[in-house]
């Protein structure tokens, strides 16, 4: 739950408020703008800066930074600076995080990390400057991701494989869904930024004590060549599950450890043989430019809430409890029609209905609320069953000599992308609907690029690079799991 809070302090802390001069007085000749006073004199109509401030209108009477420091009328530039140096510590961390996981383990990580994202925020909490402002919510970007996917790495190295899908989908819907829909009235309740900030982020510290009961991840252990060690995890987990390991199980992982630890570690493929040959190199690419699409509109679809009829904290709320549904539809599906058609679908459906409410937007003369809200929920719900689901193809895509290093810096480039997610959202200053048509232009591209892709439902998934280079090119674009028979793929499948 604590995972969500990254996503609700780039969405509450910069909530935009109704605003407008601060002009007592009832002298027709001056017209009251949001950032200007015009008066009429002499026929002549005169433009002046607001001399005495403004006066703000915020849903719930919730005080943002921007309402703090006056973060308007020019200075927007500053918030939307923030967020997108944010993302780019968020590149800087996952690089170094992903680095330093492989070699002082991935517990260290995890709460080095949750460490730093208090840190960056408590240092945004007594920022009275852009600058700043800026430095600090970098720090905290340098957390983001690595808070999360530490602990996803180490639970789904403990899950067995039959589980791993329905576990962790499952139980990321239900806490991620629940912990966002709560936070918007956590912020409410407290009634200001910076108060909201520090109450979301001091829990991080209590990630510490994960070092008194959380193990670390005993597969990591073993290929770092300590197999006692991770004997002893998995004995610890066993008796916290009231399990007891048979001898022979942990004798024949001894003997397994003995034999193949070494032949694992003596030949190392790195990142760059994924560019070397030119259809994994395709299928890389393209896996790059998926990711850098399902995060930037993810982020952005999650934090455009603005401009839909409805309160900020409203729209959140209600488009976050898409998350749980999401996760729900990857279960009941992802395993019948394939990965392909699901990435694709979802990708095509949100852009669609991404497109649809900016159109709404722009040409109906009198915007209603709950047509808008509707179709942005269902982009949102899109959006997420694309997202959830991408991170399962990617991995079963790239190799597995180089899975690792591959999904990592999959990832790490879908968070470059969404450096630029604050300046789409801003371009609604020229037009409220732009946003919404460059995004869901994005996903229909995304969308298109999934074709490209092969199935990889019931197919033995690439081990070495070579085999990544032949998987799947026989397979037409538009050939889905769901609209024929599926059938398992022998190693002799791929070498042919």
């Amino acid at each position: 739950m604590l995972c969500c809070t990254w996503l609700a302090t780039l969405t509450f802390i910069g909530v935009v408020p109704e605003y407008k001069c601060n002009y007592v007085g009832a002298n027709e000749s001056v017209l009251v703008g949001s950032c200007h006073l015009k008066i009429f004199l002499d026929d002549h109509l005169k433009e002046i800066p607001c001399p005495n401030g403004w006066t703000f209108k915020s849903p719930y009477n919730y005080i943002s930074i921007i309402q703090q420091f006056d973060w308007i009328c020019g200075l927007e530039w500053v918030p939307a600076l923030g967020q997108s140096i944010f993302f780019v510590g968020s590149v800087f961390g996952s690089l170094v995080f992903g680095v330093l996981a492989d070699k002082i383990g991935r517990l260290h990580c995890l709460v080095a990390s949750n460490t730093l994202a208090c840190i960056g925020n408590m240092v945004t909490v007594y920022s009275t400057d852009p600058t700043c402002f800026v430095m600090s919510r970098f720090v905290a970007g340098c957390a983001t991701d690595t808070n999360f996917v530490m602990m996803y790495i180490i639970v789904m190295e403990y899950i067995r494989p039959k589980m791993r899908t329905f576990g962790l989908n499952l139980t990321i819907g239900l806490f991620y869904c629940l912990g966002c829909m709560a936070v918007p009235w956590v912020a409410v309740a407290l009634g200001n930024w910076w108060l909201f900030l520090s109450v979301i982020s001091l829990p991080n510290l209590l990630i510490i004590s994960f070092y008194l009961y959380v193990p670390e991840s005993a597969q990591w252990l073993i290929s770092k060549g300590r197999t006692s060690k991770a004997i002893e995890c998995f004995k610890e987990i066993a008796r916290y599950n009231r399990r007891t390991i048979p001898a022979k199980a942990i004798d024949s992982l001894k003997d397994y450890c003995e034999k193949h630890v070494d032949a694992l570690t003596g030949k190392h493929e790195n990142l760059l043989g994924l560019l070397k040959t030119p259809k994994l190199r395709k299928k890389t690419l393209i896996l790059i430019f998926k990711s850098m699409v399902m995060t930037l509109c993810y982020d952005a679809i999650s934090r455009n809430v603005n401009g839909l009829g409805y309160s900020p904290f409203v729209v959140f709320t209600i488009t976050s409890s898409t998350i749980f549904p999401a996760c729900i539809f990857i279960l009941a599906t992802q395993d019948r029609v394939g990965r392909k058609a699901l990435a694709s679908g979802a990708l095509f459906v949100s852009g669609l209905f991404t497109i649809s409410s900016g159109i709404f937007q722009a040409f109906m003369e009198k915007p209603v609320p709950i047509i808008i809200l509707s179709l942005a929920i269902i982009a949102r719900l899109s959006v997420n069953i694309a997202y959830n689901s991408g991170a399962q193809y990617a991995v079963e895509l790239i190799p597995v000599v180089v899975r690792g290093q591959g999904v990592s810096a999959i990832h790490v480039a879908g968070y470059a992308a969404s450096f630029f997610s604050p300046q789409i959202l801003l371009l609604s200053n020229l037009w409220i609907p732009l946003p919404d048509v460059i995004l869901g232009v994005l996903l229909i591209l995304g969308a298109a690029a999934c074709l490209f892709l092969p199935e990889t439902l019931d197919k033995v998934l690439p081990l070495t690079l070579e085999d990544g280079e032949i998987f799947g090119e026989n397979e037409g674009i538009f050939e889905f799991s769901c609209c024929g028979k599926s059938r398992t793929m022998s190693r002799a499948d791929l070498i042919e």
